[in-house]
């Protein structure tokens, strides 16, 4: 902010003693402070708005870079699996233009017919206890219905109820 070194800061305040008055003085210092003090507080926020617009702005960037290199993985992936498939496909082209047929195919079977199939699902019980009770009641609602809680004995059941004396 600015340099004040203590010779003008004494210098300041000698002046404002003569100007002011030692009856306002301490009025004026206090208004000063406070004054600085909003004035800080306001640097800082607009310190800490700037440095999260530039946080933001690096995440921005960084989103954007992360959103490019998945999708070129995305990319080489599709690549990759197209070029197997090709592969594949003229392999099992020679294969079969070559006689070398697999013995399913050589029987008359086709591929639908020997794709694997996963056994049909099994039946498994629950087991649920339906006759439990799953759900729980709140504390104030059995305080408020007057739902026992605790086991009490016979005795202090008759204190608890005895008619009061007037």
């Amino acid at each position: 902010m600015l340099d004040l070194g203590i010779s003008k800061m004494a210098l300041i305040g000698a002046v404002a003693l003569v100007v002011i008055g030692p009856e306002k003085l301490p009025r004026v210092a206090r208004t000063v402070g406070t004054l600085l003090g909003r004035a800080q507080r306001y640097v800082a926020d607009v310190k800490s708005e700037v440095n999260r617009a530039m946080d933001l702005e690096e995440l921005k960037k960084m989103k954007e870079s992360v959103e490019q290199a998945g999708r070129e993985v995305e990319q080489s992936i599709h690549k990759a699996q197209a070029e197997m498939d090709a592969q594949w496909r003229s392999t099992k082209a020679a294969l079969q233009g070559a006689g070398h047929a697999p013995d399913a195919h050589a029987a008359g079977g086709s591929d639908e017919e020997d794709a694997w199939q996963p056994p049909p699902p099994q039946y498994r019980h629950p087991g649920k206890k339906w006759r439990l009770r799953r759900s729980a009641t709140p504390q104030w609602f059995k305080a408020r219905a007057g739902v026992r809680r605790q086991v009490q004995s016979g005795a202090a059941r008759m204190v608890r109820y005895r008619p009061k004396k007037r």
